[in-house]
């Protein structure tokens, strides 16, 4: 095989409690990267598109070929030519994990071409180098659901200690995405960084319940289990009307509410994909109201990660 081109999702980084540790792989949207091995050496970009020109073909700057680098440094082929072409298909700056998708697009088409040397796990740490250069730090809880797909619980960082939740039968996400600029460098720059005992063993709780619920396939734990004093109450100033869109989510029917990564897309779980389209054109209806445009999608859990494209 000498080229191939893949889909890689978008992902909800946190999932509300699960600062940095949890994320999940949707559906809609996501990133498509074309690749092809050529007999010049070196990575080159030829073209990018959906990105408005913000995003830099130079490959020693760009999170899709520096990861591909990476790993084709760790198998021992650092000057296989590679050609690149990425066409986002999703917004920037969203708090969809953007850059993850593309990274993640990249990191599976070379694998594929390679021969699938590499597990998904294996190609985590791979994708981190992506997230470290777009946000200032390589955390895995966009790039490790994009790749493993489902529910990934990030146990540890040192040693990366992943692992993959299931999917309770009938989950689905309802994504809102205003489209007002929050970059994740400035909303990961708002957190505290010393938090009190007491607001802790309530965090610690709700990951335990969000997780336990998951495990059990009950939606109300769930539910219940979605609620965060640490991040949420910092990073929601930075998002237009947020507990109205909360108020509109919940009055329609969401298990649960909260911010999508750093924001400022806001996702809702529901029981069935009718609750989810009711509740992104109630809270669309909304934005509109304040003048703010906004991008909407209704995904069930996307638990396969990346594709392989006809």
């Amino acid at each position: 095989m000498q080229s191939i081109k893949v889909f890689a999702p978008a992902t909800i980084a946190n999932v509300v409690c699960g600062y940095d540790i949890l994320g999940l792989a949707v559906n809609a949207p996501g990133d498509e990267v074309l690749m092809r091995l050529t007999e010049k050496q070196g990575i080159v970009i030829n073209k990018i598109t959906g990105d408005d020109g913000r995003l830099p073909t130079a490959a020693a700057k760009n999170t899709v070929s520096l990861s591909v680098q990476h790993y084709l440094a760790h198998i021992g082929k650092p000057d296989l030519g590679v050609e690149i072409e990425l066409y986002k298909k999703m917004p920037i700056g969203s708090g969809l994990g953007s850059s993850s998708a593309s990274t993640v697009a990249g990191l599976f088409a070379i694998n594929n071409l390679m021969g699938n040397l590499l597990t998904a796990e294996e190609l985590v740490p791979f994708a981190m180098k992506g997230e470290e250069m777009a946000c200032g730090y390589g955390h895995a809880d966009n790039v490790a659901p994009a790749l493993m797909g489902g529910f990934v619980l990030v146990k540890s960082y040192d040693p990366l200690d992943l692992i993959r939740l299931p999917t309770p039968s009938g989950l689905h996400c309802a994504i809102v995405f205003p489209e007002v600029d929050v970059p994740t460098r400035d909303a990961r720059n708002m957190i505290r960084s010393k938090v009190l005992l007491k607001d802790a063993v309530v965090q610690w709780g709700n990951i335990a319940g969000l997780v336990s619920g998951l495990f059990m396939s009950d939606l109300d734990l769930i539910g219940r289990s979605m609620k965060d004093i640490l991040v949420e109450p910092v990073r929601s100033i930075l998002i237009p009307d947020f507990y109205k869109m909360k108020e509109i989510a919940l009055e329609n029917g969401a298990l649960g509410f909260g911010i999508s990564g750093s924001g400022p897309s806001v996702f809702a779980f529901t029981r069935d994909e009718q609750t989810s389209h009711n509740i992104t054109t109630k809270i669309q209806a909304h934005l509109t109201s304040l003048n703010i445009t906004s991008q909407a999608y209704c995904s069930a859990v996307n638990t396969v990660g990346p594709k392989i494209l006809d």
